[in-house]
């Protein structure tokens, strides 16, 4: 059973500095799309980046580019998001989500795994 396990969320001043984990277990993740997604309160969830993890090809929500960055370590089947120059618009729930093979990064219904969420929160 697949399971993805997120952790690094919390409380940090706008400018700030967050790094977001998930670890992924219950089988291996070759040939899978690793994606992040997140949700502020009376919002969609929205998509913010994805890493093929075969390739390592990468893609990027317009709102993010420049200040996140997505990476993945096969060894550890862990996929990380390092949010830099976070803003109070960044405020939500982030959720790591898994797909088979490589579908259209940005949405959310090709993907088949979710994990519980983290919070961020970014004050001003």
């Amino acid at each position: 059973q697949v399971q993805l396990v997120e952790s690094g969320g919390g409380l940090v001043q706008a400018g700030g500095s967050l790094r977001l984990s998930c670890v992924a277990s219950g089988r291996t993740f070759s040939g899978f799309t690793m994606g992040w997604f997140r949700q502020a309160p009376g919002k969609e969830r929205e998509f913010v980046a994805a890493i093929r993890w075969s390739t390592g090809n990468i893609y990027y929500a317009d709102s993010v580019k420049g200040r996140f960055t997505i990476s993945r370590d096969n060894a550890k089947n862990t996929v990380s998001l390092q949010m830099n120059s976070l803003k109070p618009e960044d405020t939500a729930v982030y959720y790591c989500t898994a797909a088979f093979g490589p579908v259209p990064a940005a949405l959310a219904s090709k993907y088949d795994y979710w994990g519980q969420g983290t919070q961020v929160t970014v004050s001003s």
